[in-house]
């Protein structure tokens, strides 16, 4: 890997970003929140890196992350990271296809995207 480590977890996060957005246009809305979660993680895990200069846990709980890493988020940005870290078993392991449809409408997949794109330049501004 070249460059420093916690830039490969930024370039991972935007890709997850841009995948999430290339699932909403899909209609795959179910699964950009699954994405959206990812990217953050990701995000999380490069500040995480930086900032202790240690491999981030392995762990899918972005409330964690922040916490371990030592930073509270922007008004706003505490609510969607908590939403997608509900939202983290029911999109990885969904009990059914029908009742996660209908818990991820392209409403509610629009409104994550967006929110986790500011998420992300938050995360971002941390560095």
């Amino acid at each position: 890997m070249t460059g420093k480590p916690h830039e490969e977890w930024l370039k991972q996060a935007d890709y997850d970003m841009e995948t999430a957005e290339a699932l909403l246009r899909a209609g795959r809305y179910p699964y950009v929140v699954f994405m959206c979660h990812l990217s953050l993680e990701k995000a999380l895990k490069g500040l995480y890196r930086a900032r202790l200069g240690k491999v981030p846990p392995r762990t899918h709980n972005l409330i964690f992350l922040l916490k371990a890493i030592g930073i509270k988020p922007e008004p706003g940005a505490d609510m969607v990271l908590a939403t997608l870290t509900q939202a983290q078993p029911a999109t990885r392991y969904p009990d059914t296809l029908v009742d996660l449809q209908s818990s991820y409408t392209q409403a509610a997949a629009e409104e994550l995207l967006a929110r986790s794109r500011e998420v992300l330049e938050w995360i971002r501004r941390q560095f």
